[in-house]
């Protein structure tokens, strides 16, 4: 039996029993996402509640049984030949759980990181290494949803897929690897060149793609290589080159012997000679940049923290992976899958360290958690274990008397605030601790994350002069400090001040209101936030149609991002389809607990008000109670629908109705 899942998931049976083999049918996707989450394993066991806890965010009543129905599916796919009441080989019961036992070589998953480890020792085996990239067919786990386990695996692997790519090319470079001789460049040149287009980021590649074009005979070229590697990063993260470039162009312009095939030498954990502390330091440094350096440093982080995962030292991993202490603002993440491999490995730093490790390590590392499981992305289990990472990070930073490290934990306290409707006086709180601490400590870049979250609460609260001091602070702040990112945010803050102004007497028009929305999104467009920006214009726009009694804009050209189940039953109404808006509005699942629940709430009441769906109508009414003072959707500092209290008042007429 081999399993493959460098693409999506799939068996075949090699034919092995004298059957003649062939693919083996695995059944639906909930059986495939188990026999995947097995493989992940990579041997050890699996418990019945970890699995079920995958499978599904929210379990439902029967999940055991349902997860027990599956793996006598995959029992009977895997070993069709097994006579009955014979313990199954493959997919065996151990313990209070499953596991998989089949050799490394029959999982090309396992195939390909045992390649990419053989090529990094002596001798190199490059050949391996060269198979195993052949085996990917697609991103992994290409058919299974998009879970939270999952997407930790596809980053992981594509990293470390990216990584391959250099490791062969730096061993055929250096002398060639077991089974080949020394690397003359030529080949190497199209797929560096193809690899450092594509992800510009990766000094080594540049280094790599400088060397093969030299070791082509073509110098002029590789100093041309390193130059366009120098204008990027200049244009777009304002840095130099690192040391490892500026010495690769000494040695082509000298021509140093320096350059030809030296044999099989082990490249450094990070790459092509840079390090995971050097790659941590640039992502940090950049990060506030925003665009696609914003990007670029979530990318390195990844690569760094995996560089020094593989050196086995916990102590130095705990390091990188906290040295990442960028403030941030959102509680939804702009890569989750990126965000959620951090926390996987935050999480294995934490195990690995003990309880009685490192108290500074321990207190960065659970920030680190708490401001990577980003609330508005997390079910409930998720979000449980993300409040008590923040609350155990702040206690820990406090005793440390370490200002840096509380005003990470802070940012997570921050990012995990949203656990019910009604809680921006607590984050202004929060917001005005970090500017105190950070004037004391010298943190500017957690100075413009206070007063952010300031701006934000003061909105919410619809005290527009203290919010107007915020945003002129925080824009003052930024100029100083060259924060791109501020004025994203500020530009949406006055828009949003346009649209709750347009109501007024002698106010902007609402066209004009809408036109400012518009110019907001498009800075938002290139400031390297999807997470912020997916959905947000069009929600703005139906605030600014509800604050003058219109319908719900409409048509295919609207992208509601996350919003979709709470907007979807005013635009089918918009669009004279009441039946289906019922039925849209009764499957609505609760909001996620992010900057716009109450946004979502309100939307809920104001349809469940126009439907005459008292229940519906009461549920809302029960937590927009919590916040009936506040501005609904404007705690993101960035829109609005109005105030609270009239679709709390239209839920509550609605649900007495129903009495």
């Amino acid at each position: 039996m081999r399993i493959d899942v460098l693409g999506a998931v799939r068996a075949v049976d090699d034919g092995g029993d004298g059957d003649g083999g062939g693919p083996v049918g695995l059944g639906g996707p909930r059986q495939r996402e188990v026999l995947a989450r097995l493989v992940v394993a990579e041997g050890r066991m699996v418990t019945t509640q970890d699995l079920v806890a995958d499978l599904w965010p929210d379990p439902p009543d029967g999940a055991v049984g349902a997860l027990r129905t599956f793996v006598a599916a995959l029992r009977r796919a895997l070993e069709p030949g097994r006579p009955p009441r014979t313990q199954p080989r493959i997919l065996v019961t151990e313990g209070s759980g499953y596991a998989l036992r089949l050799p490394r070589a029959a999982v090309d998953v396992h195939r390909f990181e045992d390649a990419l480890a053989a090529a990094r020792r002596p001798p190199r085996d490059v050949g391996a290494l060269e198979e195993a990239l052949r085996s990917w067919r697609g991103t992994a786990y290409a058919d299974l949803p998009d879970s939270p386990w999952v997407r930790r695996e596809r980053a992981r692997l594509e990293e470390l897929r990216l990584e391959a790519v250099e490791v062969r090319a730096g061993a055929l470079l250096d002398g060639g690897g077991a089974g080949h001789g020394a690397g003359d460049g030529a080949a190497l040149v199209a797929e560096l060149g193809a690899h450092v287009t594509e992800h510009p980021w990766r000094e080594p590649a540049w280094a790599l793609l400088a060397r093969a074009l030299y070791r082509s005979g073509r110098q002029a070229d590789a100093l041309a290589a390193i130059r366009r590697a120098r204008t990027m990063l200049a244009d777009r993260l304002g840095l130099d080159p690192g040391p490892e470039l500026a010495r690769l162009e000494t040695d082509i312009l000298t021509r140093s012997a320096a350059l030809e095939p030296s044999g099989a030498q082990p490249l450094p954990s990070g790459g092509a000679g840079f390090g995971p502390r050097t790659t941590m330091d640039l992502a940090r440094a950049v990060a506030l940049a925003g665009g696609d350096a914003l990007v670029l440093s979530r990318r390195n982080r990844l690569a760094a923290v995996h560089a020094a995962e593989r050196t086995g030292d916990v102590a130095l991993t705990a390091r990188v992976i906290g040295a990442y202490d960028v403030p941030a603002v959102w509680a939804r993440a702009d890569d989750p899958a990126q965000a959620a491999a951090v926390v996987a490995a935050a999480e294995r730093a934490l195990a690995g360290l003990g309880p009685g490790g490192d108290p500074a390590s321990r207190a960065r590392l659970l920030a680190t958690v708490a401001v990577e499981s980003r609330s508005g992305d997390l079910g409930t289990r998720e979000r449980e274990r993300a409040a008590r990472a923040a609350r155990e990070a702040e206690a820990l930073a406090r005793d440390l008397g370490d200002p840096a490290a509380l005003a990470f934990a802070l940012d997570g306290v921050f990012l995990q605030s949203f656990g019910r409707p009604g809680l921006a006086p607590r984050r202004d709180a929060i917001g005005a601790e970090l500017i105190a601490l950070s004037a004391s400590a010298g943190l500017p870049a957690f100075a413009i994350l206070g007063l952010l979250i300031r701006l934000q609460s003061a909105s919410a609260a619809g005290d527009r002069e203290a919010a107007q001091a915020h945003a002129g602070a925080v824009d003052r702040l930024g100029a100083e400090h060259e924060s791109r990112l501020v004025p994203v945010f500020t530009q949406w803050f006055r828009a949003r001040l346009m649209a709750e102004r347009s109501t007024e007497p002698g106010g902007p028009t609402p066209a004009a209101a809408a036109q400012a929305y518009r110019a907001a999104d498009g800075t938002l467009a290139t400031a390297g936030m999807p997470g912020v920006r997916r959905g947000l214009l069009p929600l703005a726009l139906l605030g600014l149609r509800l604050l003058h009694d219109r319908p719900a804009p409409t048509g295919p050209g609207l992208d509601w991002g996350p919003y979709l189940p709470w907007v979807a039953p005013l635009v089918l109404l918009a669009e004279d389809r009441t039946d289906e808006a019922r039925a849209a509005l009764r499957r609505a699942p609760e909001p996620p607990q992010d900057h716009l629940q109450e946004a979502m709430w309100s939307l809920v009441a104001h349809a469940a008000a126009r439907l005459g769906e008292p229940a519906i109508a009461a549920r809302a009414a029960e937590s927009l109670r919590l916040c009936a003072a506040e501005h609904a959707g404007a705690a993101s500092g960035m829109l609005t629908l109005g105030p609270v209290a009239r679709y709390l008042d239209a839920a509550e007429s609605c649900a007495a109705k129903g009495n």
